[in-house]
């Protein structure tokens, strides 16, 4: 870790930061999170519900997203701040399960307005993310009324500080890799008062384990035993040895576009639009320590980054949000892999879970 001087000690909280009650990202004050999900069509939402509205941030690296209102949220735009962030499963159907919560919202009276006209209901600002789950064996067959409004509404509505992990929410449908996948989530508290926290559906294209084990990549970064405890014994790979990916790097098949990681990092510090962008930025690596390969052509890698503004940034700021940004991507490499170790399979017939791996 860089220090400002030859001296050995580095901040002083840096040593004893650790997971809030939870370890979830509603350790973050003024966030709750709501779920649902659809077991006939496999699939589900997540909705990161801030308690008032907060400052909001995006990052894309994946080459195939899927999202809604994200450029709402550039430093120069109007709105400095987003209602809720809707995190779903179905691929471009997906995107509706955001007009449900936009409803829920404005029926409550929250949302963005220059003005209080009566009458004119306010437009509540929920950007989204998608990842691909159409081809999973769930009954798609829905017509011209596919599942998302209402799983928006139903999740938005469930909305709390406490929720599941694994075969759950917007990670019902994933797959990582050829692994189940799922919903997971992490949380840090620093020693000064800081709280990171992030919630990831992990659908990835890229394996989540080391090539012939079942070691998460995120394996260094493990707190405590929260995904198994393996330690990082086995974190080796050929270059060319995607282990168990959804394809190798000279294979092709359909399976190579059923996928994308959605996340969404969040913090109680102040910060503005542009900080929160460099917060989402620098969470993006989590993505990359946890998933390999990532960022793929065929992945719609996104990351949110939120802030509810409580804990007001230690000087120098710059310092302070580098180090926001380095706990915000190491929660997100946690949650990635919380997820895959919860997951559960659908059926009997599987598919193969972490916990199906041999030792």
């Amino acid at each position: 870790m860089p220090v400002d001087s030859p001296a050995p000690a580095c901040h002083p909280g840096a040593m004893s930061a650790r997971p809030g009650a939870l370890n979830l990202i509603t350790d973050v004050p003024g966030l709750r999170v709501g779920q649902a999900e659809d077991a006939r069509p496999r699939t589900g939402v997540t909705v990161i519900l801030p308690d008032r509205a907060a400052v909001c941030a995006c990052d894309v690296r994946g080459g195939g997203p899927g999202t809604r209102e994200t450029d709402a949220l550039a430093a120069e735009n109007l709105v400095d701040a987003v209602d809720a962030v809707v995190l779903s499963g179905g691929s471009v159907y997906g995107l509706a399960a955001a007009d449900g919560v936009v409803a829920w919202l404005g029926a409550r009276g929250r949302g963005y307005g220059l003005v209080t006209t009566p009458g004119v209901p306010p437009s509540p600002v929920v950007p989204a993310a998608i990842l691909y789950d159409l081809a999973n064996g769930g009954d798609k067959a829905w017509g011209l009324d596919p599942p998302y409004r209402r799983l928006g509404i139903d999740a938005v509505q469930a909305a709390g500080a406490g929720f599941r992990l694994g075969t759950a929410g917007g990670g019902f449908g994933a797959m990582a890799g050829t692994l189940k996948g799922g919903t997971g989530s992490a949380s840090i508290v620093t020693a000064d008062g800081i709280t990171v926290g992030a919630v990831a559906c992990v659908n990835s294209f890229g394996s989540v384990v080391a090539p012939g084990g079942r070691t998460f990549w995120a394996a260094p970064f493990e707190v405590g035993d929260e995904f198994g405890g393996l330690g990082p014994t086995g974190l080796r790979a050929e270059p060319e040895d995607w282990g168990r990916a959804k394809g190798a790097p000279s294979a092709a098949g359909g399976a190579a576009r059923q996928n994308t990681t959605i996340a969404c990092v969040a913090t109680d510090a102040v910060l503005t639009p542009a900080q929160a962008k460099r917060v989402a930025i620098m969470a993006q690596d989590g993505l990359a320590r946890a998933v390999r390969p990532a960022h793929a052509p065929f992945d719609g890698d996104v990351v949110f980054a939120l802030s509810t503004g409580r804990v007001a940034l230690a000087e120098p700021a710059q310092r302070t949000i580098a180090r926001i940004g380095s706990l915000a991507a190491d929660c997100l490499a946690r949650a990635i892999a919380r997820g895959v170790h919860a997951a559960t399979p659908w059926s009997d017939q599987g598919p193969i879970c972490w916990r199906d791996l041999a030792d």
